[in-house]
């Protein structure tokens, strides 16, 4: 068995010497922000249809859908953001086991999530987990969330939930 020899085999690639130290790397201006990764965009929805209008209609039902319906679309925006759609309806079926501490950690996470996806598009992170613990407190935790979720599916304009989209971070 032979190896082969300098010159032959594989063909590479030679650059001019230049000068200097270095080879001269050409730089372009960035005019926006760059694409970095793709995901799913996500659905946007009415903040007070999903806050206090299909709740009611459904008897709170629509509450445990749309808590696990925004965890699974925001790991499908950004895969980088965990899948925690199972266990976030869990939390919220199972919560009184643990005295509702579960469901409120969740709820808190929540926050976190939306501010990566939010950053994810290219935004600034507005969405706290704390802001939406204490508006949940007091009942317009969902509203508050809605609001933040629609910036994300805001950014992309007219794209249909489902479509892919470039992430920027």
């Amino acid at each position: 068995m032979s190896y082969p020899q300098q010159g032959q085999g594989q063909p590479q690639q030679q650059q001019a010497y230049q000068g200097g130290y270095a080879p001269a790397q050409q730089q372009q201006a960035q005019k926006g922000p760059v694409a970095v990764g793709a995901g799913a965009n996500m659905k946007r929805r009415n903040p007070v249809g999903a806050w206090l209008g299909l709740p009611i209609i459904t008897f709170g039902i629509y509450g445990l859908v749309w808590f696990f319906k925004v965890h699974n679309e925001l790991h499908a925006y950004d895969r980088r953001i965990d899948n925690a759609a199972v266990s976030a309806l869990l939390s919220m079926l199972f919560g009184a086991i643990t005295l509702g501490i579960w469901p409120l950690i969740m709820w808190v996470k929540l926050g976190g999530r939306i501010a990566a996806a939010q950053r994810a598009a290219g935004l600034p992170a507005s969405c706290s987990g704390g802001m939406g613990f204490l508006l949940g407190i007091i009942g317009f935790g969902v509203l508050y969330y809605q609001i933040q979720l629609n910036k994300v599916a805001d950014r992309y304009g007219d794209t249909p939930a489902g479509q892919q989209v470039s992430l920027v971070a």
